[in-house]
């Protein structure tokens, strides 16, 4: 079984979406062993609750130095002795002595086709209101491995989505998460859980 912990900031659609592929047998072999945020007040955490998932809170608010709370992150993670790292819009830079730790082993999922709209300040709606700015007529989503740069680790999986006449920055956000994002994410954790990833000169891909 994969033990998955999951770092969110906000609402926690990522998270509800793998839940519920989990639910409904698209997602196998993977238990989320904890749901952990920067936001006390995130809903997510209560989504976490509410299934019985351990579900903390640790705010870089909360301690003294940037230092501290990176090491309160790691060994927060770390005690769930997880196999995979799941960033459902987590919205804080993580500390390099995490990734150095688990390789290859930490996900995000960010609302653009890579490497398009993507890298610093590129978050939430800041993403899809340049997209729009730009004129692109397709956008979509992208899940990939995390290292050390901003949206600029290997490629696991993507999908487009197409840019309509007359949408707005949240009705744009919200196709992308409906049309993409929910359903990209619970399949790259599914595909890594069911070793149906395979590296390739850097490279990730998924095999049938």
């Amino acid at each position: 079984m994969t033990k998955v912990v999951v770092l969110v900031s906000g609402g926690g659609t990522n998270l509800q979406a793998i839940l519920d592929k989990m639910d409904s047998g698209a997602v196998t072999n993977v238990t989320v062993e904890a749901v952990i945020s920067n936001r006390a007040d995130a809903y997510a955490l209560e989504r976490a609750r509410n299934r019985g998932i351990a579900a903390e809170c640790i705010s870089p608010k909360s301690f003294a130095s940037r230092a501290e709370f990176n090491e309160a992150l790691l060994a927060g993670i770390s005690k769930y002795e997880p196999d995979l790292i799941v960033l459902a819009g987590y919205l804080v830079i993580l500390p390099a002595s995490l990734i150095e730790a688990y390789p290859r082993k930490i996900l995000n999922i960010h609302p653009s086709l890579i490497p398009s709209f993507c890298g610093d300040g590129f978050y939430g709606l800041h993403v899809h209101e340049a997209v729009l700015a730009r004129g692109s007529k397709v956008t979509g989503a992208t899940v990939h491995f995390v290292d050390e740069g901003t949206d600029t680790g290997p490629i696991l999986l993507q999908k487009a989505v197409a840019v309509k006449m007359g949408d707005t920055p949240e009705v744009l956000q919200r196709r992308v998460m409906e049309e993409a994002e929910w359903e990209l994410l619970p399949a790259a954790i599914n595909a890594i859980a069911n070793g149906k990833v395979v590296w390739q000169d850097g490279r990730a891909f998924v095999t049938e």
